[in-house]
């Protein structure tokens, strides 16, 4: 799933993408619940049909959550409902604390 600078994504608006890899998407994006920039990654749908992979994903997300360090963002896994009520890929969400 590919998102568009512009384009919303659950309660985030999409500002860039960051870049891809094996597990997914990232893009930063301004959470407009919070008012704040963050970083999310969003596992590919095609990796979303499969348990392994979402549990891997999932696996990720809570170890990076319970990470408590400065340079790593405060991290919550969510899974944003689509306008049709349809469930979209996996998202994982950190605190934004690149440079400009």
């Amino acid at each position: 799933m590919s998102l568009t600078p512009g384009s919303r994504f659950g309660p985030y608006e999409i500002l860039a993408a960051i870049g891809a890899g094996g597990m997914g998407e990232v893009y930063r994006a301004t959470d407009t619940n919070l008012g704040r920039d963050v970083a999310i990654k969003v596992l590919p749908e095609a990796f979303a049909q499969n348990p392994e992979r979402v549990a891997r994903f999932e696996c990720e997300a809570k170890t990076v959550a319970s990470l408590n360090q400065p340079t790593c963002g405060a991290s919550s896994a969510v899974t944003a409902p689509s306008p049709s009520g349809r469930r979209r890929p996996p998202v994982n969400a950190s605190g934004w604390i690149g440079t400009e």
